[in-house]
């Protein structure tokens, strides 16, 4: 066991919920433990997808500068996993095995190749397992 965990987009852009202050916290903690522990892992994915959602969907869209800053802080020190052949590869194989969505199996690849035994994610089967990796929703 690793302890290591990969978080998906939703729990980062949940950090910034005003609308469900329970997922918000839950969220916040997972985001603030990931980064002081060194254990937690996300993907030039979830990079790519957070900042697409945090200049357009937030309640109040982040400036560049804030972005900036939380990159280098929060997103940088997570980011582990970069895009490459082998993870397409990988991902397509999983993908097409389980039967998921082509980005959903682009998170698991990349969960699994960052050495993860969890996937925090609320978009994904709470319980389900690809190998020794393991999904959760850390909202339930």
């Amino acid at each position: 066991m690793s302890d290591r965990y990969f978080l998906d987009t939703n729990i980062l852009v949940y950090s910034f919920d005003g609308v469900e202050p329970r997922k918000a916290s839950v969220a916040e903690d997972l985001v603030i433990r990931a980064v002081t522990s060194g254990l937690g892992i996300i993907s030039y994915q979830v990079v790519q997808e957070f900042i697409n959602v945090s200049l357009r969907r937030f309640g109040t869209t982040m400036t560049v500068a804030e972005l900036e800053l939380y990159f280098f802080k929060i997103l940088l020190p997570m980011m582990r996993v970069p895009s490459s052949t082998e993870l397409f590869l990988e991902a397509l194989r999983l993908q097409m095995a389980n039967r998921i969505a082509w980005y959903d199996s682009l998170i698991v690849a990349a969960a699994i190749r960052g050495g993860c035994d969890v996937l925090y994610s609320e978009d994904m089967q709470h319980g389900r397992r690809f190998g020794d990796l393991v999904t959760q929703n850390p909202f339930l």
